[in-house]
């Protein structure tokens, strides 16, 4: 039997990472959308999500938090939509390598570049992501060896990953290299990428 998926999510947040991934395991899922500074903060919301913050999944009685564990969730959970490495396969390690980098260094990296934050010579050994240019040339260095992360195989990290370096890109955070422009643009012409983002659009156009 099939276990209830809520989505919560705002159409202006990381929620488009999941929806996203739901879109691309093709399941049926419910869509909650919450408003910031209104029941984004509710009683409720905040019993699952104590941080207050989308996006977010209750599966039957379990809640995930955190985009990357959602997409790794949901990979596993419905391994056979293929949006994973096996588990005895090497690239089981590429797939988690790539996909925690985003949710760490990567994201860090950027965000530190939007606020000017200070990270330097004097300071980078002691700070997660390391100096900017490193984390950039590291994850230039992730997409030489095929279409997606992992080869030929696309995966859950592809859409994370991805949404990252998209979103770095239209910020401004992440310089705009070929092979960042070339993989962002394989990916933006899939159909469920497609599929979702016209789903959020219309979704933010409502709330």
């Amino acid at each position: 039997m099939m276990q209830d998926l809520t989505f919560f999510t705002n159409p202006n947040s990381r929620g488009r990472i999941v929806r996203w991934m739901l879109e691309e395991l093709d399941v049926p899922y419910k869509t909650t959308m919450l408003e910031y500074d209104g029941d984004i903060k509710s009683p409720y919301f905040l019993k699952l999500n104590p941080m207050g913050k989308v996006p977010a999944i209750k599966h039957g009685d379990l809640v995930v938090t955190e985009g990357a564990a959602i997409c790794a969730y949901l990979a596993d959970h419905f391994a056979e939509k293929n949006l994973a490495p096996a588990l005895n396969s090497p690239e089981r390690g590429t797939y988690y390598r790539w996909l925690f980098f985003a949710a760490g260094p990567l994201e860090m990296a950027t965000t530190a570049k939007a606020y000017g934050w200070r990270i330097d010579a004097e300071n980078a050994q002691s700070v997660g992501c390391g100096l900017y240019q490193d984390v950039l040339n590291t994850l230039e260095s992730a997409l030489e060896n095929g279409p997606y992360l992992c080869g030929e195989q696309f995966t859950a990290a592809d859409v994370y990953v991805g949404s990252h370096i998209s979103w770095g890109m239209m910020f401004k955070n992440l310089d705009e290299r070929p092979a960042f422009k070339r993989y962002v643009q394989r990916l933006a012409s899939r159909e469920a990428a497609i599929r979702a983002n016209q789903l959020d659009d219309e979704l933010a156009k409502s709330g």
